[in-house]
């Protein structure tokens, strides 16, 4: 039992519920409604079996990412969070490597699956976001930012997958019927949206998971951005971008209003934006590891609330 739970750990199973719970919402509240009915039943290529495929496909490659992650993290996990080690410690090295392995190639064998029946992006991406997630936890972690973005695009990358596998190609077809045409516009749309928020919100969080590591990352040469810069040049940095976010989703909510979508620019207010304004004030005032990892942890909070505003673009779609 206690090798069953361990293993769930070492995968960060939360956050893989996160992923397929944020593709779940955007194919079931986006990208369905957006399509007229007779297409979908009739030539939509992203087919609820495809669609389940791909979502368990993203949830494997993140699992192994998380895997080899901890697996060239030994010596640091053994400063920063001792007491949530388990490479070594329940599972030794040489299986860690090997569900690593296992796990990647089931993820890539579906991702070929389903890239054959939709779009060749899906599979040459996945290897692609395969490769970086080796890379950066061997090379990319431990240099200044380029870690942090490699991770954000990544996150990114969860919601773009899904209008790629839609099969763009369909926006350029001669003589597309204008309801697809139109279709295909408001999926891009939300997934450039999302995407962004996604992007952005990771990259804050992974800058500050960065001043939280910094006593172990310091002790093994890595150059993150709290070690080269300092905090004080970091804590700039990170209010720029929430700043940048604050303000992007306020004007996106002006928008929403325009088009009497009030419910959700009140929900986007008070659970994203007045969290946010609250992790901004909170984080400038943080000088201890514990506080870091609270001000973490109210950012993966936002992340989820920010993607479950899905759900009321479905109620008005």
């Amino acid at each position: 039992m206690k090798l069953f739970s361990a293993f769930f750990r070492l995968i960060r199973w939360p956050n893989l519920v996160f992923i397929a719970l944020t593709q779940l919402l955007f194919f079931y509240c986006i990208i369905i409604p957006s399509l007229p009915e007779s297409y979908y039943q009739q030539n939509y290529k992203l087919t609820p079996m495809l669609f389940y495929l791909l979502v368990t496909a993203s949830v494997l490659i993140a699992a192994a990412g998380y895997i080899i992650n901890d697996y060239f993290d030994i010596n640091i996990d053994r400063v920063n969070k001792p007491g949530k080690m388990v490479v070594e410690k329940f599972i030794n090295r040489r299986w860690a490597i090997i569900l690593h392995l296992v796990i990647t190639f089931a993820g890539l064998v579906l991702s070929g699956y389903v890239s054959l029946k939709t779009s060749l992006v899906v599979i040459a991406a996945n290897i692609v976001c395969t490769l970086l997630l080796w890379v950066y936890s061997t090379t990319f972690k431990k240099k200044l930012l380029s870690g942090n973005i490699i991770i954000s695009g990544l996150t990114a990358w969860t919601v773009l997958v899904l209008y790629f596998a839609t099969n763009t190609t369909l926006t350029l077809a001669p003589g597309l019927p204008s309801a697809i045409a139109s279709g295909m516009h408001r999926i891009y749309k939300f997934a450039a949206l999302y995407a962004g928020f996604a992007f952005i919100i990771s990259l804050i969080r992974e800058v500050v998971k960065d001043i939280e590591d910094m006593e172990g990352d310091a002790r093994y040469s890595c150059k993150t951005m709290p070690i080269v810069w300092g905090v004080p040049a970091t804590k700039v940095f990170v209010g720029v971008w929430l700043v940048v976010l604050i303000s992007a989703l306020a004007i996106v909510q002006f928008y929403v209003l325009q088009i009497g979508w009030w419910l959700s620019a009140l929900y986007v207010l008070l659970l994203v934006i007045v969290p946010l304004i609250m992790i901004l004030q909170k984080f400038y005032q943080a000088q201890t590891t514990v506080q870091y990892h609270y001000i973490s942890n109210m950012i993966k909070l936002v992340m989820l609330t920010g993607i479950c505003s899905i759900i009321l673009i479905k109620i008005y779609a």
